[in-house]
């Protein structure tokens, strides 16, 4: 072809991208690799082995060590050793590590990202100049961190040691992305890296040498999912951070409950890319293609659900089709391909079977005319119009090249179809009234909102999902806080209740009768739902011993159909979330007004519950107005953040209130306990269905006369007493159960652990003995409000 052809056809010739440098590396290991533990390869002789392949043409690239019970428990061992001495490093020496490690990821940058194209299928333009780039950003950007932690999370400490378990979408991204905040914040690694593409990883195992990082800081353990298994199961290990499907997410909650282990999940989406009429139509086009094709839609947060509105739905559609005849699909290495391969053909097996299911509920199928490859593992992009808010492609995550099409009306209506989903992890919003897009912007259930733009990720900005994408962040200060814990507070009084073989609280039983004289007087508290008292489903009450051990009152025994009740209140109260921070604190003043008022009142009643002396309950509410007053204050200063990314525009991290919250309450401190969950949960925003001390429930059941009082709206609080162990049971299982705290036994908090996995709820569970609320180190500060919001990142480029 001449050049007066080339100039009149405008056809693209090939561009490869050299590979001889990553064979060069793949022979130098002899095509065969071992673990990095402790500084050093393992023996790859002997051993399960597997086979890592290039999708695009089938070629075995490399064997691959499979970890089995003894390399990961090495792995784990080695860590161990190496965290004290890391940690003791400190923040300013860690920075110099890291700052190392990203410089190294830099000059080596174009083999890493020939290694990601070879083994993961992505066209080398992505690995090459989206995420090789981006790794030594969060390198960069955690050696600051670490240079400023004693500043910026005074009385923090490290986790210890971090298993990490990373996707093969993004391999050397994720590993990044974990890795970077975990070494800033002095802990020490172990991680698994995808079977499908585990080269990069190992490849990073040598930058870490080169680098001078010490020995066992950084380990790299590679196998397949019983591989992470093991690491997920290992008693030694103090943290799971799991980039993956909602599924394995499901499991692995269920697998580190009750184990301690802090846990960060990010999983799946389904995530809304919404168009209105008035949007810049030729710009959103482009948008599409980078939110679905990029990396051949095999992203947890691509914008797999187009929503259109009516007005432009067919011409927006005809652009669409249009722009999808002249994405190329081919050789990944080409450096003008546009899509590349499917990760494995058991991917490629998925992909056909949900848009096979998707036809045959009524969805039309379109591709473009031009012809996959005849070799390697490919799908062409896709559309599937006239689908169903109930179809498969609709609901399912594919995780490959296909777009659902719907449309919309109105605004509310794209908010609902946006929202009409299990997952929640990323939003696309395209309109030129910017008015519009930061008002669909907060309604939309996602971590991460992007308005005129798609798929844009930054170390400074936290990453992360709502619903069943998961839970914690990756990025920015909050990604931060993900690896590191408060320096311990002294311990409570023990707890008086005795606790039965399961290690569970026992009710209360034989409790004495009052011998005074006279006819019986029914004092039985009821439970407090949608701003009324009302009586138990059951019908049952249960005894509330007083300080001489006679039954001082009676409380309502609630039960599942009490909870059911409660939840529904509190989702009928949800226009409480978009009451400003300042109404909200006028609430709680108004709370602290009217208990002041009643002060010695509140003090009597502990006193008679035997819960403490007159001293102590003095003290007690005395500090109970502290916490209110000091929520109060907070409910209109816990703003979030504005950052500046490098881009021509902004992120807003905005802290939104979880939802609603099940907040389970230790006997210990009855009435302050009760109050120092509360204030901080409603302050924010949330709506609470809220257990208090089951053997001194007197304190919460007169609080909610304050609560009729102060203006509270019905069904922001809801108050149902009883056996604590047996209710959390059942909000922990609870789907419409946002988030829960609940601080009690040990066995109690594995059962939350386990049973939120259901619909994958946050929980923050704590042993009732290390809840001294006393102590104003626990009982007041930004811990409570840290668990009381989401953090979402709305996205605001600006510019012609």
């Amino acid at each position: 072809m001449d050049i007066v052809e080339i100039l009149n056809t405008m056809e693209y010739g090939p561009a490869p991208e050299d590979r001889g440098p990553a064979d060069t590396w793949l022979e130098s290991h002899k095509r065969t690799f071992g673990h990095f533990i402790d500084g050093k390869w393992s023996a790859v002789k002997g051993g399960a082995h597997f086979e890592t392949c290039n999708p695009a043409t089938g070629e075995v690239l490399a064997s691959i060590a499979q970890g089995g019970d003894k390399a990961v428990g090495d792995a784990v061992r080695a860590a161990r050793r190496a965290q004290p001495g890391w940690a003791a490093l400190g923040g300013a020496g860690r920075a110099r590590h890291l700052y190392a490690l990203a410089r190294l990821v830099q000059k080596h940058a174009r083999i890493l990202a020939v290694l990601e194209t070879l083994d993961n299928g992505k066209p080398i333009r992505e690995s090459r100049d989206i995420d090789v780039p981006l790794v030594a950003r969060h390198f960069y950007h955690h050696a600051g961190w670490a240079q400023l932690i004693e500043d910026e999370f005074p009385a923090h400490r490290p986790l210890g040691v971090i298993g990490q378990i990373v996707p093969w979408n993004f391999p050397l991204l994720m590993l990044a992305w974990k890795i970077a905040p975990a070494l800033a914040a002095g802990n020490t690694v172990v991680l698994k890296p995808a079977e499908y593409t585990p080269l990069t990883a190992l490849r990073f195992a040598e930058i870490c040498a080169e680098a001078g990082l010490p020995a066992g800081v950084v380990n790299i353990v590679t196998g397949d999912g019983r591989t992470g298994a093991l690491l997920v199961e290992n008693e030694a290990v103090d943290k799971i951070a799991f980039t993956g499907s909602t599924e394995v997410g499901r499991i692995i909650r269920q697998k580190t409950a009750g184990s301690g282990k802090k846990l960060s999940l990010e999983l799946g989406g389904k995530s809304p890319f919404i168009v209105f009429d008035d949007a810049d139509l030729d710009s959103a086009v482009e948008g599409v293609v980078d939110a679905i094709w990029f990396n051949q839609g095999q992203v947890c947060c691509a914008g797999s659900r187009l929503l259109i509105q009516e007005g432009v739905a067919a011409r927006f559609t005809e652009k669409l089709k249009a722009r999808m005849e002249t994405l190329r699909v081919g050789d990944p290495l080409d450096k003008c391909t546009d899509i590349g391969a499917i990760v494995d053909a058991r991917q490629l097996d998925g992909i056909n079977e949900i848009v096979g299911r998707s036809v045959a509920q009524g969805a039309r199928l379109w591709q473009p005319a031009a012809p996959c490859p005849s070799t390697g593992i490919f799908y062409p992009p896709t559309l599937l119009e006239d689908v169903t808010t109930s179809s498969i492609a609709a609901q399912e995550e594919i995780f490959g090249p296909v777009l659902a099409v719907m449309t919309f009306r109105t605004p509310e209506e794209a908010v609902a179809l946006a929202n009409n989903t299990r997952y929640g992890l990323a939003a696309s919003v395209w309109s030129e009234n910017i008015n519009l897009a930061l008002g669909v912007a907060p309604a939309i259930k996602a971590g991460s909102v992007w308005i005129n733009s798609t798929n844009m990720f930054d170390a400074a900005v936290g990453f992360g999902g709502y619903r069943q994408s998961g839970f914690g962040r990756e990025g920015g200060r909050e990604g931060m806080a993900e690896y590191l814990r408060p320096e311990p507070i002294p311990s409570a009084p023990k707890a008086v209740r005795a606790k039965d073989a399961a290690g569970k609280t026992k009710p209360i039983s034989g409790v004495k009768r009052s011998s005074v004289a006279g006819p019986s007087v029914d004092r039985t508290a009821k439970l407090y739902i949608g701003g009324k008292q009302v009586r138990p489903d059951g019908g049952y009450s249960r005894p509330v011993p007083g300080a001489d051990g006679a039954v001082l009152a009676e409380v309502g025994e609630g039960n599942r159909k009490d909870i059911r009740n409660a939840v529904e209140a509190a989702r009928k109260a949800a226009a409480w979330g978009t009451v400003s921070g300042h109404g909200r604190a006028q609430i709680l003043y108004y709370i602290a007004e009217n208990l002041s008022a009643r002060a010695d009142e509140f003090a009597r009643r502990l006193q008679a519950m035997g819960a403490m002396d007159a001293a102590a309950a003095e003290r007690e509410v005395a500090d109970t107005l502290t916490r209110l007053f000091y929520y109060a204050a907070w409910a209109d200063k816990f703003d979030g953040a504005v950052h500046t990314p490098p881009i021509r525009g902004l992120a807003l991290a905005v802290n939104e209130p979880v939802g609603i919250l099940a907040l389970s309450c230790p006997d210990g401190a009855p009435l302050l306990g009760f109050v120092s969950m509360l204030a901080p949960a409603i302050a924010m925003g949330n709506r609470v269905v809220i257990t208090p001390s089951a053997r001194h429930p007197l304190s919460a059941t007169d609080f909610y006369q304050v609560l009729e009082t102060s203006d509270v709206p019905a069904g922001v609080v809801n108050i149902v007493t009883g056996d604590q162990d047996v209710l959390a049971e059942t909000l922990a299982a609870h789907e419409q159960v946002d988030g829960m705290w609940y601080f009690g036994a040990p066995a109690g908090m594995a059962d939350v652990e386990r049973l939120s996995a259901g619909n994958m709820k946050r929980t923050w569970v704590l042993d009732a003995g290390d809840c001294n609320f006393s102590d104003r180190r626990f009982g007041l500060g930004r811990r409570f409000l840290d668990h009381g919001v989401e953090v979402k990142n709305i996205w605001v480029p600006f510019g012609e």
